[in-house]
């Protein structure tokens, strides 16, 4: 079996890929495990040059990483230099941070030492998205590896020569087995999942797929860190300027076509500014319209299309966009509706592409509620010039991350834990080589003691 890969602007094929066999996969498994007491071994000083080696590898190869991102998911040329970029730098960082990385001596008897120390956890299974590759593959493979962990990484099958060719740079500076990579479908990544010798399966993509790593992890007791779907609130209250939060919000929702990880999903605003926002908003859309790239592929686009098709035959109104561009390609316009409730999909679900619906509430306590009614729990962001009603909103909001008056905003370093159906874990930050390694418990008594 293969995969076809179909560029999203013109439905052209990009590649064949073949999907690796169970035999194959467990073999690479059993690769990373042999590997795995050797790396652990090494000292952390070295681990961490080799992170340094392969930041500087992926950058000297940034044009040939963007362009096959390019080919097979869309992504606007210079968002993909961006993430190559940010992907050599979390390279940088967790080369940084991984020699640092500590335990803890505790207060015993005087003649006694007691220790916690942080020990690699195994064979890590990484599956990585196709909306960023090489920055999410940074993260999850640069924290595994410099905390002496080995890997096997999956990466998406929408991008598996960005994904390949991301890996195969790291895997150029270590020893042999440390880094395996697989090219395949949800299949091998079930098949990682339920592998024995297989300690930690980290993953970012869908809710779905995240319960059944999570399900299956649970029945063998391996490790997960899981960042899955979100749904995030955008929160519009009164006594803020409608064009800046109109910005904010077209930020948020239209960005690469709406598909990132914490892209806005639900717009709450506050009655008495509905009216001029809504106007700013489908002005920002029409703005935006030459500004972003196709979906990933028809799949996706059928996906969004079905979701406003669903809200406007239960009410909404489209104020922008509203239905897939004419041609070839897999493009969708920034599209902006009005009048939409709780029960439509684009409420209920993550649409990820770009699509703002919009829900006039009558007031900021109303839109704190609603936002809050949700079964994820990724984040939220809250446009408020009352910093009361930030802090009561930042209290309130059940996610990982809540962003007051910045859309896309965070300070380096920065690591959250996602609730409820969007996962659990550090998934990225200096926290994310916690998660990457268990503590042990050490003491040390003179004999006779």
């Amino acid at each position: 079996m293969e995969i076809t890969v179909l560029d999203p602007r013109t439905g052209d094929e990009v590649s064949k890929i073949p999907i690796t066999d169970p035999s194959s996969c467990a073999q690479a498994v059993a690769r990373a495990r042999a590997a795995a007491p050797g790396w652990a071994r090494t000292p952390a000083a070295e681990r961490a040059a080799a992170l340094t080696k392969a930041a500087a590898a992926v950058r000297a190869a940034a044009e040939e990483l963007a362009e096959l991102n390019e080919r097979e998911t869309g992504k606007l040329r210079d968002d993909a230099l961006g993430g190559v970029d940010a992907g050599a730098g979390t390279l940088v960082q967790y080369a940084e941070l991984g020699p640092l990385h500590r335990g803890r001596s505790l207060h015993g008897s005087w003649s006694a030492t007691d220790l916690m120390v942080p020990e690699p956890r195994g064979v890590v299974a990484v599956l990585t998205p196709w909306n960023d590759p090489v920055a999410v593959a940074a993260n999850l493979l640069g924290a595994a590896l410099v905390t002496g962990n080995t890997v096997v990484h999956k990466p998406s099958e929408r991008c598996p020569a960005t994904g390949r060719r991301f890996a195969e740079l790291l895997a150029g500076q270590l020893p042999d087995g440390v880094l395996e990579i697989l090219d395949g479908d949800g299949s091998v990544g079930a098949h990682l999942a339920s592998a024995a010798d297989v300690d930690v399966v980290a993953h970012v993509g869908s809710s779905a797929t995240g319960r059944s790593i999570a399900r299956v992890c649970a029945e063998r007791g391996a490790k997960t860190v899981l960042e899955n779907g979100g749904n995030d609130a955008l929160i519009v209250d009164a006594g803020v300027d409608p064009r800046w939060a109109a910005e904010q919000a077209a930020l948020g929702a239209f960005a690469n076509a709406g598909q990132i990880c914490v892209s806005v999903e639900r717009v709450f605003v506050v009655e008495s500014l509905a009216e001029a926002f809504l106007d700013e908003l489908a002005s920002e859309a029409r703005a935006w319209d030459d500004r972003i790239g196709p979906l990933v592929d028809g799949r996706q686009r059928d996906v969004v299309q079905a979701q406003v098709a669903d809200a406007v035959a239960n009410g909404a109104r489209v104020l922008a966009g509203g239905a897939p561009r004419p041609g070839p390609g897999a493009f969708y316009p920034p599209t902006v509706l009005a009048d939409c409730t709780p029960e439509m999909l684009v409420f209920r679900e993550e649409t990820f592409g770009p699509v703002a619906p919009v829900r006039v509430v009558p007031d900021f306590d109303s839109a704190v509620r609603e936002a809050a009614d949700d079964r994820y729990g990724l984040a939220a962001t809250v446009l408020t010039a009352d910093m009361a009603h930030a802090q009561e909103a930042w209290r309130a909001l059940p996610v990982g991350t809540v962003k007051i008056n910045d859309v896309f905003g965070g300070a380096p370093g920065g690591a959250s834990q996602p609730r409820r159906a969007s996962g659990n874990g550090f998934g990225f930050g200096p926290e994310l080589l916690d998660e990457m390694t268990e503590m042990k418990v050490v003491h040390i008594a003179p004999p006779g003691s």
